[in-house]
């Protein structure tokens, strides 16, 4: 590959030196952009954007999501593994049953802010 070509492609800078160090220093660290990732990786599922979805109107129960998405309990069931695991769920036991609902406001924050980006467009 020839350097000389793509120094050529960035003569100037539209951003002064020292701006761009306190970019560089400002940069996440490895593992808040690594949990992040998997955030977004996990709200990437079209199946547990609906959960997301349904969550955010009501705390439910494992059959009652699979019931409204017509799924298996199995496999709501695993997709609320993975949401639980990256804390955009949680639960509570009442008796023998397990109620799911948002872990946060934030979740229900990103969810909402997605759609609208989506939404208006």
């Amino acid at each position: 590959m020839d350097e000389t070509k793509d120094k050529l492609i960035c003569i100037t800078h539209y951003t002064d030196d020292v701006s761009l160090e306190k970019l560089k220093e400002d940069l996440l660290g490895e593992k808040e952009i690594d949990i992040l990732s998997n955030t977004f990786k996990a709200l990437s599922d079209p199946t547990r954007l609906k959960i997301i979805y349904i969550l955010s109107k009501s705390s439910l129960c494992v059959c009652d999501i699979a019931n409204i998405l017509d799924m298996t309990q199995s496999a709501i069931s695993h997709q609320l593994r993975i949401l639980r695991d990256m804390k955009l769920v949680k639960f509570k036991k009442e008796g023998k049953l397990v109620i799911y609902s948002l872990d946060d406001d934030h979740v229900l924050g990103l969810f909402k802010q997605g759609l609208d980006h989506v939404k208006h467009k």
